[in-house]
């Protein structure tokens, strides 16, 4: 496991990392969610997923006011918080 990561805010640590390991017919693959910080102090939370080949694909890093946006914008759709489990 990789312990920094190129972000679009310069390189970051990993502080923790979850994998959820999934499967559809024979295809198997992970989704990954990972905590980063700079050298800044600024937490990154990073969302991906691994193929069979591994390597991390579709790489997308969320600052800590990107997520509150996101908790902002889920008041407007009530259907997506509850399948986040972050009703507002």
């Amino acid at each position: 496991m990789a312990t920094r990561a190129a972000t679009p805010w310069g390189p970051a640590d990993l502080v923790e990392e979850l994998t959820i390991q999934q499967q559809a017919g024979a295809k198997r693959f992970a989704s990954k969610v990972q905590l980063l910080e700079t050298a800044k102090g600024q937490r990154l939370i990073r969302f991906s997923y691994t193929g069979p080949g591994g390597g991390a694909r579709g790489p997308v890093t969320l600052r800590e006011r990107d997520i509150g946006r996101l908790k902002a914008a889920l008041a407007q759709h009530p259907a997506l918080a509850q399948a986040l489990g972050m009703q507002i």
